[in-house]
């Protein structure tokens, strides 16, 4: 078998499959002469935020809070604080598209409350990577059998496969349609599929080609 010809390929599988989750960041700003009110109007608009993600369980999967941020805003001509401005940033996690867009906009309802997002995305272990991978392999070993069938011969058996790498598309930010019905605003949102790209290289081994 050490002798045997040896046909080498490369398997490639792409797909664009329905992304399984959407993150979106909501971010709560306040701004006051003074310092003490800066942080109470933070703290009330904050867990205001809170209070309607709570209201959106379990359609929220997870919520993390991200950099709280306080700082004075000085005169451009020295040192002296006019004012103090305060975020706190918040990222949601959903597997419910349905109600996504609703609780966006019940979130930028609230008061110097910035929603942005959502981006749209696979989970690390999604079933969508190891059918990638399975029709990588396909693709190799039909590549195989169109080499030695080319030469006379046919595949006799798997010599090395070597996983060059499996790649998601960039994260895809929302597509999103306003509409209105009566006072209600609506916001209707179309999950960008996700490209998912997986290769490999593989060594099989043939039997004796016939060349004459």
């Amino acid at each position: 078998m050490a002798d045997a010809p040896v046909v080498a390929v490369r398997g490639e599988a792409y797909r664009e499959v329905a992304p399984e989750l959407a993150r979106f960041t909501v971010t709560a700003t306040a701004r006051d002469r003074d310092r003490e009110a800066t942080l109470t109007r933070l703290a009330e608009r904050a867990a205001a935020v809170r209070a309607l993600l709570d209201a959106a369980e379990p359609a929220v999967e997870r919520r993390e809070t991200g950099q709280v941020h306080v700082w004075p805003v000085t005169k451009r001509s020295g040192d002296r604080v006019v004012a103090y401005q305060g975020s706190v940033s918040t990222t949601v996690t959903t597997t419910d598209f349905t109600v996504l867009g609703d609780l966006m906009l019940r979130l930028a309802d609230q008061e110097q409350v910035e929603v942005a997002g959502p981006v749209w995305s696979l989970r690390p272990d999604s079933p969508a990577y190891r059918e990638a991978r399975q029709a990588a392999i396909a693709d190799a070993l039909v590549r195989a059998r169109e080499y030695a069938e080319a030469l006379g011969a046919r595949v006799v058996a798997l010599r090395e496969l070597s996983d060059t790498g499996m790649s998601a598309g960039p994260p895809m930010m929302v597509k999103a349609a306003y509409a209105r019905s009566g006072e209600q605003p609506e916001l209707e949102l179309d999950p960008a599929a996700q490209p998912v790209h997986a290769a490999v290289e593989a060594r099989f081994t043939i039997s004796e080609p016939v060349l004459g």
